[in-house]
């Protein structure tokens, strides 16, 4: 595991790090970013730091440490960039189905929020919308992984509006390829959303950025 790219790519196929109570250390993945991606049994820190600076600060049997404030607030400090969210990590295959994005359309006005944030934090990005105002955003992100967002105006939900948005990011890809969502734990309602229309967990992440 040399990079955090190798270690999401090896995810998308259904490889992940040992459950080892292991830490492993990899550079940071670009200049905008670094963070600390936790899976069962294991944690990745990919930011431009000495092992030996990470030991110092990780108690000795507590090898989960990484992931609380006290680590991350120093990790924050060294690499002076600040947590944006500590998030779950859903992801899901291609799925090639041509109806699962019927109704929507490419847009080329990226004036709304939603894009915005996706436009600072991710390359390539993609907006489509539907007849409802709602939006399907994917990117290239953490480690150049296609990663997705979904907005339902707040008059449109309830409807099955999000679940069809979620879907739809499986289509909008390559048949080879996998997305990847991520969700603050909080918002129950989104993640019941993703999980519903085949995302799965597969970790957590806290992304560090400028």
């Amino acid at each position: 595991m040399t990079s955090l790219a190798d270690i999401l790519r090896g995810v998308e196929r259904g490889v992940f790090p040992p459950p080892d109570l292991g830490l492993t250390v990899v550079p940071a993945p670009s200049e905008r970013e670094s963070c600390v991606v936790a899976f069962t049994g294991h944690i990745v820190i990919a930011a431009d730091v000495d092992p030996a600076w990470v030991a110092e600060r990780v108690p000795d049997g507590d090898p989960f440490a990484p992931t609380n404030p006290p680590f991350l607030a120093a990790l924050e400090e060294f690499t002076d960039r600040q947590v944006n969210a500590i998030d779950a990590m859903l992801l899901a295959p291609a799925l090639t189905d041509p109806a699962a994005v019927a109704g929507l359309t490419e847009l080329t006005d990226h004036n709304h929020p939603r894009v915005e944030h996706a436009l600072r934090y991710r390359d390539d990005v993609r907006v489509y919308g539907d007849a409802h105002g709602g939006l399907v955003v994917i990117g290239r992100g953490l480690a150049g992984r296609l990663e997705c967002a979904i907005e339902v105006p707040p008059d449109a939900r309830g409807q099955g509006n999000g679940r069809r948005l979620a879907l739809a990011a499986r289509a909008l890809i390559p048949p080879d390829a996998s997305i990847w969502a991520q969700i603050t734990p909080g918002n129950a309602a989104s993640l019941r959303t993703f999980l519903a229309v085949g995302y799965k967990p597969v970790g957590s992440e806290a992304l560090l950025v400028k």
